[in-house]
């Protein structure tokens, strides 16, 4: 029996690895690509726009060697097994 519960929250560490420079003609931000600690091997690997915020809202950038926590949240309810 499932019930509806409470929204769904997963964080994992992990660490920026490389910055990604954008390709002059194409126009694409600049990128980091970030390892996810415990993901699966084909899926350990993120790239992200480097352009983020701080509390403050100030944009900053991430540095290779970083450790950052990447958060997967359901946008509805989960379901809860009992």
């Amino acid at each position: 029996m499932f019930k509806r519960g409470k929204q769904a929250v997963k964080k994992f560490r992990a660490t920026v690895q490389r910055i990604i420079k954008p390709h002059p003609v194409f126009g694409e931000p600049e990128k980091v690509q970030i390892a996810v600690e415990g993901a699966d091997q084909l899926y350990r690997e993120l790239r992200v726009p480097n352009k983020l915020t701080d509390e403050e809202g100030n944009t900053v950038r991430l540095k290779p060697g970083a450790e950052v926590e990447v958060s997967i949240k359901s946008e509805e309810p989960a379901e809860v097994s009992s």
